[in-house]
Formats: structure tokens, sequence, C-alpha cells
């Protein structure tokens, strides 16, 4: 089995990882150049506009480091035979209801060199579908951690808003990693037995 243990995140590699990146750096600054001219002039609107950069530089760089910090201490060597990774028929049932199958290929994917057959075995495959899984459970998590800011800031319904819909997307990359793992373990044990 072919096992690259210097394997790291490639920040760079894919349009998606470049483009997170650009929109967090004009996030924090608009919200620091929003902030600050709220602070100077007392308008409004910019307190608005400020929690909105805010609030989306929050979700973005929160990805990031979510991504980095599991991918320090995982490296994509996750044991996709754990019970948390067990995907039941039921839940194969729902999926299939929520028409997974038609939407999973329109997702973006931060980086799809660690999902490519050519560089890695179905085994790491899998495991890194196991470390993106984790990800994004994190990820949704931490998406109602922004909600704490209405004490200081108000605009409750705001908050609530933005940490929904973040939950609600993360939630969509768990489900099309829990949809596509089993038939690529089918694949791994087929490979299995025919050797």
């Amino acid at each position: 089995m072919y096992r690259n243990h210097n394997r790291k995140i490639n920040f760079a590699g894919d349009t998606m990882a470049k483009t997170i990146k650009i929109i967090s750096v004009i996030s924090v600054a608009l919200t620091f150049i929003c902030g600050t001219l709220y602070y100077f002039t007392a308008l409004g609107f910019l307190l608005t506009i400020a929690i909105i950069f805010g609030t989306t530089a929050y979700h973005l760089l929160m990805r990031l480091a979510v991504g980095w910090i599991i991918n320090l201490f995982l490296k994509n060597y996750v044991n996709y035979h754990k019970k948390w990774f067990n995907v039941s028929e039921r839940e194969l049932k729902l999926y299939k209801k929520l028409k997974v199958r038609k939407w999973k290929n329109n997702m973006p994917t931060y980086d799809s060199s660690f999902f490519d057959s050519k560089a890695h075995s179905w085994e790491e495959i899998a495991q890194a579908m196991c470390q993106a899984e984790i990800v994004h459970e994190v990820i949704v998590v931490l998406s109602f951690l922004p909600i704490l800011a209405y004490i200081p800031f108000g605009a409750l319904g705001v908050f609530i808003i933005t940490s929904l819909l973040s939950a609600c997307f993360d939630m969509m990359f768990v489900i099309m990693q829990r949809y596509n793992r089993p038939r690529i373990i089918k694949l791994i044990n087929k490979r299995k037995s025919d050797t």
C-alpha cells in the first residue's frame, strides 16, 4: 500500500484555497476600515457593514484554522473503520431522499489532490474523506460561535441566520463524505478479496 508520510495541505494548489484566502484578507481589511470609519463618524450603516465583513472573515479564517489544526494532528491518517465513520442503511436512504448524488459533484473542493486516485491508494482516500468529515463537523459547531457577538453589537437575527447558513453549508460536505465513503470502502474490500 502506497503511503506518503510527508503529505501536507497544499494551500496554493487549488483555486478554492486561493479564493478563500483572498476573500479572508479582503474581509479582514474591510472590517477594519468600516469599523474605524464607524468609530469616527458613528454612522450606523458602517457598523452593519463592519459586522457583515467581520462575520465573513471569522467564518473563512475559522475554516482555514480548523483544517490546518486537524491536519497538523491527523495528517489524513484516520481509521475509517471507527464506529463514528460507519454509515447505516437508514442514513444512506436519507441521502437518497436528499438527492446527494445529483449535487455532490457541484460542490467545491479545498484541495482535490487528497482525493486523487492516481496519487493515493483508495485506503488513503478513505482516510482523507474521514479527515474532511471531521473538519466540516468541527466547523459546523464553531459556526454558531458568532451568535455571542450579539451581546456587544445586537442584531441577534443576523448572527443566527449567518451561523445557520454556514452550518448548513458545511453539513453538505459532511453528508457528501458520508455518502461517498461506503462506495470507496466497498472498492477497497473488493480489491483485498481479489488478492
